[in-house]
């Protein structure tokens, strides 16, 4: 076990947010991973990053319908992370406090829910204040291995979300598309559309990204690196979030839900 410090379990309703416990709940998550990933919940998106990760699960009435990973870094430990695989973060190898990455984020379209997303959530905020981290980061994915749908998306994170000068990360592995390349931004609200809910999420509370995106055709998708500074996040979005961790009431500001 990668984190230090246990995750309560968080309800609302039907909903609730936990560890993985077993074998079925293993078996389950990987078929909604296998859906929401590979394309059908036959699919096999299991990695080897898989065994040093805490794996949360998302239920509703006992049924999995989604869930997430994560796994905590210090230092130039980050470079074994997964999101390392594609681009190059000796940046943040200097990064004072803890990390955690948050990876494999999704609900079965079937069953998406606003407050299954909060719950969610709010157990990484548990994580996050518990275990002091500073940085919690990932890959923001879009859909499909074609970037040019998202020029305008890419234009409006250059423009306004671009990672602070120490931290922005480099290019790794695979094939790049880099926003300096790209004309500028031709409908900045089909740009704005066009941003995965996962990736508003950690916008909406003053998360950054890379200056270039990859394309992963071995998962099929397009992705940015995204961090989010835990000491940038507003303070009436903190308070929010840390009541959802504490078993409070689930917050009502739509701009935190995300995939």
């Amino acid at each position: 076990m990668n984190l230090i410090h246990a995750i309560d379990p968080l309800e609302k309703g039907p909903l609730r947010v936990r560890a993985l416990t077993g074998p079925a709940d293993l078996a389950a998550l990987l078929a909604v991973r296998g859906l929401c990933f590979r394309g059908h919940a036959g699919a096999d998106d299991r990695d080897q990053y898989d065994d040093d990760c805490i794996h949360m699960v998302i239920e509703r009435r006992d049924c999995i319908i989604g869930g997430f990973r994560l796994r905590r870094f210090s230092g130039a430990e980050i470079a074994d992370s997964y999101s390392a695989q594609f681009y190059d973060l000796t940046p943040l190898h200097r990064f004072s406090t803890p990390m955690l990455e948050l990876g494999r984020f999704c609900i079965d379209p079937v069953h998406q829910d606003a407050d299954a997303v909060r719950l969610a959530w709010g157990a990484i905020t548990q994580q996050v204040d518990r275990g002091g981290v500073g940085l919690l980061f990932g890959c923001s994915s879009f859909a499909g291995c074609d970037p040019a749908p998202y020029h305008d998306a890419f234009g409006v994170l250059r423009t306004r979300h671009l990672a602070p000068r120490g931290w922005a990360p480099g290019m790794g592995r695979g094939a790049t598309v880099r926003f300096a390349d790209l004309p500028m931004v031709h409908d900045r609200g089909a740009g704005l559309r066009a941003l995965p809910p996962l990736l508003r999420t950690y916008l909406a509370m003053g998360g950054w990204v890379s200056d270039h995106a990859v394309i992963d055709r071995a998962l099929g998708t397009v992705h940015v690196f995204t961090g989010l500074e835990i000491g940038q996040v507003p303070p009436g979005r903190a308070r929010l979030l840390r009541a959802v961790a504490a078993g409070g009431q689930v917050f009502q500001d739509r701009d935190q839900t995300g995939r």
